[in-house]
């Protein structure tokens, strides 16, 4: 097939075949989700050990466990904009250098407030990585198979996490905290040369912002099967109804401010959820009674069953209301959490829990991912997205302040899984009244 005159290029993605080509970008936005949780859970596992190190108590670490999370809030809230200016890669490249060298100064902090300075930076560099990389994948998978491709993608998060359990209860013992953070570092830092390599610029964004044929041209051939030499312009009917205001200011006017808000709560509450479990599980199950191995084992468990969750739902998504998959997901997630209050003595049983709650958890959360790159359109896509995630990390920072608090006040870690049923209904609430509110989806692009 050859193409000629003008092309949709929009159009041309979902008629593509999925190919070597957007595997490659799927498996660069693994990487870097994954290093995304690795760093995340990795400062859960290290904190007993270095609280023992330093002499200082649990509740001490919270504003460390916390710094990285306003680090990623503000980092997505200043990189949705500049990459809608800039372009993805440029700003996805950028914000993985910035991270690893970062990380580097953590590794090799030798204080508190050195810790929780660099922290601050390290999660000021990945906040930007992931809505780009996210954006990038949503705007290169063809509709059919569009919530699948960002969700394999979004495996990398929890695989991530999972694998810096296992990589930190072997480096912990044998070369000390430090060693883990370093190994976090050294990541980013190789991934930069193979985003710099084989990262493409989304040609979405080269479409709408006006930019050569010829450079699209290249990009395009390399998924499109049919000739583009006759092909004199590319273009989007999203650009033809889009209104032109800036890319923050399109997510506060109507008809896509309450749209904005529903994803912003949702958001918000899983964060919550999500990092009380990832960066206080280790402590809550020493509290509960577990050795620091099983404690280990346990979390891995959430993180694994994530992996599932997540595929499974993209699955679903392509198939079923994707809202309604969302939802769902909350709501066995509130479930699963009063039962893990209630259950906790037998480890096989508890164990069980603890893995269907991080497939309905992570399966919701990733989700939220597809809704917000359906909802808007590519000229505030990675706005949306990245500006989401910022404001949702703001939960991350509450959930981790709110555990360190209620551990402070004598809670019990029975307690604390049960009170985390209240987030998930909020998010469960919030995700249906969006269904409702956008019936029918007038506004969903491709």
């Amino acid at each position: 097939m050859a193409y000629s005159g003008k092309v949709n290029i929009q159009q041309a993605i979902d008629d593509s075949a999925f190919s070597r080509f957007h595997w490659v970008i799927i498996v660069l936005g693994f990487l870097v989700l994954a290093i995304d949780g690795f760093d995340t859970a990795a400062m859960g596992y290290i904190a007993p050990t270095l609280s023992a190190d330093w002499g200082i108590k649990k509740q001490d670490l919270g504003p460390v466990l916390s710094a990285a999370l306003l680090g990623l809030s503000f980092g997505a809230l200043l990189a949705g904009p500049i990459s809608d200016r800039m372009g993805r890669k440029r700003v996805l490249v950028f914000s993985c250098l910035f991270f690893g060298l970062a990380s580097l100064g953590t590794a090799y902090a030798q204080t508190l407030n050195m810790l929780t300075f660099w922290r601050f930076l390290t999660g000021l560099g990945l906040g930007a990585a992931m809505p780009n990389a996210i954006t990038l994948v949503s705007e290169f998978a063809p509709k059919r198979c569009r919530s699948m491709a960002i969700n394999t993608m979004y495996c990398g998060f929890p695989l991530g996490a999972a694998g810096g359990g296992v990589i930190s209860s072997w480096l912990i013992p044998n070369y000390g905290w430090h060693s883990v953070l370093l190994a976090g570092a050294i990541a980013p830092l190789v991934l930069t040369v193979l985003l710099v390599l084989f990262l493409p610029e989304s040609v979405k964004y080269l479409v709408h912002r006006g930019k050569g044929v010829a450079q699209i041209k290249r990009i395009a051939q390399r998924f499109m099967s049919g000739s583009l030499e006759q092909v004199t312009q590319f273009y989007l009917d999203e650009d033809r109804i889009t209104v032109k205001k800036s890319s923050v200011a399109q997510l506060f006017s109507m008809p896509w401010l309450p749209g904005t808000l529903m994803l912003w709560m949702t958001y918000f509450m899983g964060l919550v959820i999500y990092y009380v479990l990832l960066s206080w599980m280790p402590t809550l199950m020493l509290g509960m009674g577990y050795p620091l191995a099983e404690s280990a084992w346990l979390t891995s468990l959430f993180t694994f069953g994530g992996t599932a969750g997540i595929l499974l739902a993209g699955w679903l998504m392509d198939r079923r209301e994707a809202h309604k998959v969302v939802s769902l997901g909350f709501i066995l997630t509130m479930l699963f959490a009063l039962a893990l209050g209630f259950e906790h003595n037998h480890i096989i049983l508890f164990g069980a829990l603890i893995f269907l709650m991080g497939i309905t958890m992570n399966g919701a959360q990733s989700g939220l991912q597809t809704l917000a790159a359906t909802f808007y359109p590519t000229h505030c896509r990675a706005t949306g997205i990245a500006w989401m995630q910022g404001v949702g990390r703001f939960g991350g920072v509450a959930g981790t302040m709110m555990s360190a608090q209620l551990l402070s006040l004598q809670w019990q870690a029975d307690s604390i899984l049960m009170f985390l049923s209240l987030p998930a209904l909020v998010a469960a609430a919030a995700t249906i009244y969006k269904l409702q509110r956008y019936k029918p989806h007038a506004l969903t692009v491709a």
